[in-house]
């Protein structure tokens, strides 16, 4: 079953891989739709093992996609799925998600942190009640997840941990715009940062990534004028592209180091052997593009 977002896009764009994620399994947060899920179906293209925990249980009124809808997609695309209902700020939930994946799979390769709330609002108008979901899911679930989640990523020869956040930048201008959003993201960010070096000797590698135009997603169609502001984007699957190049190392370790990277999805593809990016489009030309806020 194909969602009718993803259903605007095509199923693979430019990128040829030069590894696999064949018989690996990935702890995804969020993931019922939009980025999260096309990063969830090219994992499964190669035969991965998806566990997927995400909040939407029951049909969103306004969001099309379910945990389960998007597990059905998931094995569909050649993978397997474990679809889980649960909430990253919950810790009984991300510690069941972890000892599922554990029990069903036999342990854990990649944890992927994609759940993520965001709220633009300057200072004056932030509702505290979004101030503090944003701290909760972005900051504290990525922390959440990775944290229980080690024991397992240890036993890993290939252990990831890999966070959809924006490169870490003090000029006060990201700050200025949107400071209750930037601090939950940099937030992410900065777990990203201590991670890596926290763990250089687990073999765990820990970074994030990032796009660098705004990504097509139900959310941004849902905003007023979406359907508009959506022509001037890319599709998700630029960010799975660039996930999975990330996950197998495709030709990232030259001039690279292993962690504490804040990869954007054009470095990571290029990288990767990507010259053209205009299939990712949804039809704008490249240069009308809409960057991303962060960048």
């Amino acid at each position: 079953m194909t969602s009718s977002n993803d259903a605007l896009h095509a199923p693979a764009g430019p990128y040829r891989a030069a590894g696999s994620l064949r018989g690996r399994t990935l702890l995804l947060s969020g993931g019922s739709r939009g980025i999260g899920l096309a990063i969830a179906l090219r994992a499964a293209r190669d035969g991965a093992n998806i566990v997927l925990m995400a909040k939407t249980g029951e049909p969103h009124p306004k969001l099309a996609g379910t945990v389960y809808t998007a597990a059905r997609e998931i094995e569909d695309a050649g993978g397997q799925a474990l679809p889980l209902v649960g909430d990253v700020r919950n810790d009984d939930d991300v510690a069941r998600a972890v000892s599922s994946a554990v029990e069903n799979f036999g342990g854990v390769d990649a944890v992927i942190n994609n759940a993520s709330a965001i709220d633009l609002s300057r200072t004056d108008d932030v509702d505290m009640k979004k101030y503090d979901l944003m701290q909760d899911i972005n900051v504290r679930g990525t922390f959440l997840l990775s944290k229980l989640a080690l024991p397992a990523l240890r036993s890993s020869d290939s252990a990831h941990i890999l966070t959809l956040s924006p490169p870490l930048n003090l000029d006060p201008q990201w700050a200025g715009k949107h400071l209750a959003y930037t601090m939950a993201k940099y937030g992410m960010s900065l777990t990203t940062l201590g991670l890596a070096e926290e763990l250089k000797a687990d073999g765990i590698r820990v970074n994030s990534l990032w796009p660098c135009t705004l990504i097509d997603t139900a959310a941004i169609r849902n905003m007023p004028h979406g359907e508009s502001i959506a022509q001037a984007a890319r599709g998700p699957e630029i960010m799975a592209d660039a996930a999975h190049a990330v996950l197998t190392g495709s030709n990232l370790e030259n001039g690279s180091r292993p962690s504490g990277n804040f990869y954007t999805d054009e470095a990571v593809l290029t990288a990767a052997g990507v010259t053209d990016f205009r299939p990712y489009s949804l039809g704008a030309p490249e240069d009308r593009l809409v960057p991303d806020i962060f960048l």
